[in-house]
């Protein structure tokens, strides 16, 4: 082979492919809640600042610890928008000032897919309001479990696949009245003619995730306090 011909050759398609890189189970931005080992809840947090077995938790819930406290073992669950699913970790965190956590000895436990992240039950009365056609306007429903990313509700009214409604729920008395635009994801049809819609949130912002997270967080302090 010349020389020319050397220079010209196109390299094969195995060196010009990379191999893809693999996402990482943690990242900062990531929304997390911390508990105890024995599962107390303490506050739910951002996770910045992830380097190696460190961290800064950004808390922007209430907390059932003092910032006064010692140093103490954690229990973080986050969750990876990228991959959908949940991550468990453990730590040491420590108090700084601003309601900043700091983490260390931080590692993964495990990963898998777990939809009860930032979920609640409840059994709560909402209301739907669809728009246009005949059937506009607001139809009652029961709010079975929300998260930061959707909602299952109940209702005898009958929705397809696809369809968008604006949902309207009250968590907590001394909080605003949720709202969240929904989109059906699953339907599943029970007695009575009763049905339940498995529902995503569509245009959510930070601060809406933010609040729906607070809210719900919120509401698990308040059934904790009651139960003991």
């Amino acid at each position: 082979m010349g020389l020319l011909d050397w220079l010209m050759k196109k390299p094969s398609k195995e060196a010009e492919e990379e191999p893809p890189r693999e996402e990482p189970e943690v990242y900062s931005g990531m929304r997390v809640e911390a508990t105890t080992p024995d599962g107390q809840l303490l506050f739910a947090a951002k996770l910045e600042g992830f380097r190696g077995d460190k961290a800064e938790l950004y808390q922007y819930t209430e907390s059932t610890v003092s910032e006064e406290t010692e140093p103490l073992q954690a229990r973080i669950r986050g969750y990876n928008d990228r991959k959908r699913k949940a991550v468990y970790m453990e730590g040491v965190i420590t108090p700084k000032p601003k309601h900043i956590w700091q983490v260390e000895e931080l590692k993964v436990v495990r990963a898998g897919n777990d939809r009860a992240f930032f979920r609640l039950d409840t059994s709560l009365d909402a209301t739907i309001t669809t728009f246009g056609g005949f059937n506009s306007g607001e139809i009652p429903c029961k709010l079975l479990n929300i998260s930061v990313g959707g909602a299952c509700v109940g209702t005898e009214h009958i929705f397809h696949e696809h369809d968008k409604f604006l949902l309207k729920v009250k968590l907590l008395e001394d909080r605003d009245t949720s709202l969240m635009y929904c989109e059906v994801l699953r339907i599943i049809e029970r007695k009575d003619s009763k049905f339940e819609y498995g529902c995503r949130f569509l245009e959510l912002n930070e601060s809406d995730q933010d609040r729906i997270t607070q809210n719900i967080f919120a509401v698990q302090l308040k059934e904790r306090a009651g139960s003991q």
